[in-house]
């Protein structure tokens, strides 16, 4: 089949790309052309920005895509700027869970969603959950960005947590950092929060598995693995698979360093079902277990350049350990 990607270079889409090109499809990938990683498999490429996309729609249109995959439509403005020019073809959009209420809550310090949360769970009334922007993105809400590609008849998949070789936010950092540190007691909180989360191959599973599936058609499914951790069992996942022998230190809240706060108590957790993407697209990730083994292992061999190497937070809240 042929696939269009936009985006397609970096961390998720860049797993999508290279699933696709090692089955065999043939790929474009749309993006800007600031990141061109050395290792991504061979495939075509076409430079525009979003706000520029209808420059390069009749290249697209003439790759005559049979799916279309939208890793980057970040808001209102990024859906209006390719939607009208996009070819007749599937359409599948990344998007996120933070559309759920159950994340207002989380954010809010309040609770009112009832487990496991399901795509039938209510979606926040709220706009705007990170204010103007979120990191780069301008305008983010992805509850704007929806109902248009589900009006094509497109599929939306809503993704938990995801982590990963190539994570750019770096999720099992406030671990590793320690550990690479040589840090033998970790100043840790509640850790009781629950998220769901997924690796980054099996959020590319999912989205092969919904290239070329009729029933996907105007369907939302979730995507994260089964089953989930508290945040304190999946940092012993992550200490294990370092081999660390550091101990996780309990500490008041109040009292954890700022990179620490995903370990404090919540009211709302985030536990997400994914019985419609098993039975509907017959999608099954890996156990998290081995992938948690995965990302820590790139992870460790790729550690960031800008790691703080001030641990003064840490000794003073370990000081306030009961």
């Amino acid at each position: 089949m042929r696939i269009a990607v936009l985006g397609g270079t970096r961390f998720i889409g860049r797993r999508i790309v290279s699933d696709l090109v090692a089955r065999g499809d043939e790929v474009l990938v749309v993006h800007r052309g600031s990141t061109e990683p050395p290792d991504l498999p061979l495939c075509r490429h076409i430079h525009a920005s979003r706000a520029d996309y209808a420059s390069v729609a009749d290249d697209v249109k003439a790759f005559e895509p049979t799916a279309i995959v939208d890793t980057l439509c970040m808001s209102q403005a990024d859906a209006d700027a390719v939607l009208p020019h996009l070819p007749d073809a599937q359409l599948i959009l990344l998007s996120s869970m933070d559309v759920y209420q159950a994340f207002y809550h989380v954010i809010n310090d309040s609770e009112g969603e009832p487990l496991p949360l399901s795509e039938a769970s209510p979606v926040r009334p709220a706009r705007f959950l990170y204010g103007e922007a979120r990191g780069e993105h301008v305008g983010y809400e992805k509850l704007d960005v929806e109902p248009s590609y589900l009006d094509r008849g497109g599929t939306v998949l809503r993704l938990a947590m995801i982590y990963g070789e190539h994570d750019r936010q770096r999720r099992e950092e406030f671990i590793l950092r320690r550990v690479r540190a040589g840090r033998d007691r970790i100043p840790f909180g509640a850790g009781t929060f629950l998220w769901s989360r997924c690796h980054v191959a099996d959020v590319s599973s999912a989205v092969l598995a919904t290239i070329g599936n009729p029933l996907a058609a105007s369907e939302v499914f979730n995507v994260n693995e089964p089953t989930t951790r508290s945040v304190q069992g999946w940092a012993g996942q992550i200490l294990a698979a370092t081999g660390s022998s550091a101990e996780l230190v309990t500490v008041p809240d109040a009292a954890l360093p700022e990179d620490m706060w995903i370990t404090k108590a919540v009211a709302q957790q985030l536990v997400f079902t994914t019985s419609r993407a098993t039975a509907v697209l017959g999608w099954q990730p890996a156990d998290p277990a081995q992938r948690v083994a995965e990302s820590v292992a790139w992870h460790l061999a790729n550690p960031p350049s800008d790691a703080s190497p001030d641990f003064t937070a840490d000794d003073a809240a370990l000081a306030a350990a009961p």
